[in-house]
């Protein structure tokens, strides 16, 4: 099944408001495209100009400046290279509703059609379904699958500038991953599948008692070959092993 991860950077929490010159505002998405929970290597990712500033507060987070942003294309002009790529797949998001709220501002001041609530899964919802009571942020659940040893460098997101659409996305793509359970699905799989191998083995095995010969057969070994193994076994002298076996 396909699915895409995202996540988007803004100006602030706002893409409504009366004054459209107010309006918060996208300034970079990422995608990551995942078959059965794996990582395809295929991502999208632009920055996108707000045509508008960038609160310093916002800044400290994602670190994008408007002079930075400013060089980088609109909304309008990256909205139909984002839709090509999602094509009709779900998109999974932490915090879906954020995310979705910015996508549908901007796609509705481009006059194109809104993505609907169907196709959006929230991951902070099913973090804190699978554990109640406990932090359940993006980088909270990233420590938690210990996603350091999968070369995630989460001691870097603490610091000025340390979220980033497209690493937060690699990011959610593996968590999502364990929120499914998508390593022990796998693992039960393989244990399923030895299961019905076993099975077969240990299958009930009928024998049937062959009828005896009414006549022995006649023995292969000629005259010459026994001679030289009496010989040869002579030769061992009194205490061959083979005396003994054979008493």
């Amino acid at each position: 099944m396909r699915e895409i991860l995202f996540d988007t950077e803004t100006t602030g929490v706002f893409p409504e408001h009366p004054d459209p010159k107010q309006c918060d505002r996208i300034v970079e998405i990422g995608c990551v495209e995942v078959i059965n929970l794996e990582r395809t290597g295929r991502e999208f990712h632009a920055y996108v100009n707000p045509e508008r500033d960038v609160p310093e507060e916002v800044v400290r987070v994602h670190g994008l400046r408007a002079e930075f942003l400013r060089t980088h294309r609109r909304f309008t002009e990256v909205a139909a290279e984002f839709l090509e790529f999602i094509a009709d797949a779900p998109l999974v998001a932490h915090n879906a509703a954020f995310d979705q709220g910015f996508i549908n501002a901007e796609l509705r001041r481009c006059q194109l059609e809104l993505l609907p609530d169907a196709r959006f899964i929230d991951t902070l919802a099913i973090a804190r379904k699978r554990f109640p009571g406990a932090s359940c942020s993006l980088d909270a659940l990233a420590k938690r699958f210990q996603l350091d040893r999968y070369g995630f460098d989460l001691s870097s997101r603490k610091g000025p500038g340390g979220h980033g659409a497209l690493v937060d996305s690699r990011i959610l793509a593996e968590v999502y991953l364990h929120l499914r359970g998508g390593r022990e699905q796998r693992l039960a799989f393989d244990a399923g599948e030895a299961a019905s191998e076993n099975a077969a083995v240990l299958r009930h095995v009928e024998f049937v008692r062959r009828q005896p010969r009414p006549a022995p057969l006649a023995p292969l070994l000629t005259d010459e070959e026994a001679s030289a193994h009496a010989s040869f076994v002579e030769g061992l002298g009194p205490n061959a092993l083979w005396l003994k076996s054979a008493s």
